[in-house]
């Protein structure tokens, strides 16, 4: 079934918190292409067209905003995430097939936020010069969304294969699978001329899911086979 990555209706925000998301998101975008020391809070200010004194009485300051950065980060994610931080860690009464289908949905939420929408890009870019890079923003993400999405991706992984959660092996597909997702869009640019796409959009993710879907369908096949 095609996913139509329609955007969920938008809650109501307040003028102050509409300022403090158009500075997170400006920050987001500027953090990532030129890095915390190369990036002012004048540009950010200019970028989120917001006062720039807005930003010491949000964030207390530029560290404060950097924070609140990799916080959003953690947020968004883990909304994306969506079932797979609600499976608890030991799930005996998933099928093999429910989990499965857990999988397919991470897998399917993930193309849709980070393949075809902008936000996406944002946060990519803003994690790629962390992992380059590393402050405290890193340490933030890491262990309020790198380390618990993925253990709870492995212990999903576990009931739908019969494989042991914290093997090495499981734990290399389950990064596997993600960076399948990501690399379209760190690779955006080679794959769009590959491909002759002008744009990657909700049409384009959805041929991206149909690849991805396959991938993990084959590998909890030959898995699963293994098992029998």
């Amino acid at each position: 079934m095609k996913q139509h990555h329609e955007k969920p209706e938008p809650t109501q925000l307040s003028s102050a918190e509409q300022t403090r998301l158009a500075l997170i998101r400006a920050a987001l975008t500027l953090f990532g292409r030129h890095g915390y020391d190369a990036t002012t809070t004048r540009e950010i200010a200019a970028a989120a067209r917001a006062n720039i004194g807005s930003i010491a009485y949000h964030f207390g300051g530029k560290d404060g905003l950097h924070a609140a950065c990799a916080q959003h980060i953690v947020e968004t994610i883990r909304g994306i995430a969506g079932d797979a931080l609600e499976v608890p860690e030991v799930a005996p009464d998933i099928s093999p097939e429910q989990a499965g289908m857990i999988l397919e949905g991470a897998l399917s939420r993930m193309v849709a936020f980070i393949v075809a929408r902008p936000e996406g890009g944002e946060i990519v870019q803003f994690i790629l010069r962390e992992l380059n890079r590393p402050t405290s923003a890193l340490n933030t993400i890491y262990f309020g969304v790198f380390e618990p999405v993925h253990k709870r991706l492995c212990a999903i992984w576990s009931a739908a294969t019969g494989e042991e959660p914290n093997s090495e092996r499981t734990m290399l597909t389950v990064f596997t699978l993600l960076g399948q997702v990501v690399y379209f869009r760190i690779g955006r640019e080679a794959v769009s001329r590959r491909m002759g796409w002008k744009v990657i959009g909700p049409t384009e993710a959805d041929a991206i899911m149909d690849v991805a879907r396959a991938n993990l369908r084959a590998i909890l096949a030959a898995r699963r086979a293994e098992q029998a």
